[in-house]
């Protein structure tokens, strides 16, 4: 299904049409940007899975609008890492306080809101996520729109790739899960 088709399907928010036309528009780093002015998170990142290291794609800082691409870090040392392992979205409001993260893993990220991005073939690729080094309030209703985005960011970083139907579904109708 073509990007447009994800932005359209019924039932979803308008932010997503939004988002969609800006990425196809605008690139990457704007559409990250668009989604970092949504939340209090001062970062708004692209990652894959490179084996046992987190690559960053791109990366909006709030802080450092210049900056355009993070580093790589050892996946063990990530939440993005959960995220790939349990294959849903993860919400940390603080991590020094969270009991269900605590001591999983050593970060210095306090705050991170992420969502799996799944390959052509369903596959974990990686994740999208907000993160900040501070606590930040918890934005959990920005979940749906930012399912809908790592969808549309992978098609848009892999046009020759097709995303199976049932994929493309997952935003349907029926809302997102």
């Amino acid at each position: 299904m073509p990007q447009n088709d994800i932005a359209q399907a019924p039932g979803l928010l308008p932010e997503v049409g939004e988002f969609a036309a800006l990425l196809q528009q605008q690139g990457v780093y704007a559409a990250l940007e668009y989604l970092n002015r949504r939340t209090p998170h001062r970062y708004t990142g692209l990652f894959r899975f490179a084996g046992d290291m987190l690559h960053n794609e791109a990366l909006f800082d709030r802080n450092q609008p210049g900056v355009q691409q993070g580093f790589e870090a050892p996946l063990a040392t990530t939440y993005c890492a959960l995220v790939g392992i349990q294959q849903v979205p993860l919400y940390i409001t603080d991590a020094t306080q969270d009991p269900h993260v605590q001591g999983l893993v050593q970060s210095p990220t306090i705050s991170y809101c992420g969502v799996l991005i799944r390959d052509a073939q369903g596959r974990p690729y990686g994740t999208l996520c907000h993160y900040d080094l501070q606590r930040c309030q918890e934005r959990t209703t920005d979940v749906p729109l930012l399912e809908a985005a790592a969808a549309l960011f992978y098609q848009y970083l892999h046009p020759t790739e097709v995303v199976s139907a049932d994929q493309t579904a997952h935003f349907g109708a029926a809302g997102l899960d």
